[in-house]
């Protein structure tokens, strides 16, 4: 199925958006027959409204506290999801995987 950029407007705001290929191929495989009503802007506030998408929970992707931090593999300077503590190891998401595949065999 080939799918092309579509122009709409939002509904709830009155913007012009796009609906691009991959939007199309996303809404497609979680099987939905509809373009979207809304901006991607409106459909996160409105996500944010309802408790983020996961039930009660909040979502973490746009709540999340990201802490600086140093790598201590490559010595880059990274953000991690977690405050460091003094003495533990960092890594960045390249040595982080690594450091796992190398721990896994």
């Amino acid at each position: 199925m080939r799918f092309t950029s579509k122009t709409l407007t939002c509904s709830y705001c009155g913007t012009m958006f796009i609906f691009d290929p991959e939007e199309q191929r996303s809404f497609v495989m979680r099987g939905y027959i509809n373009n979207p009503r809304r901006c991607p802007r409106c459909r996160l506030g409105r996500k944010a409204d309802q408790g983020g998408g996961f039930g009660n929970y909040a979502n973490f992707s746009t709540l999340r506290m990201m802490y600086p931090a140093t790598c201590a593999e490559c010595g880059i300077d990274t953000e991690v999801p977690f405050e460091p503590i003094d003495g533990r190891s960092v890594y960045c998401r390249r040595c982080r995987n690594s450091v796992r595949s190398a721990s896994s065999r």
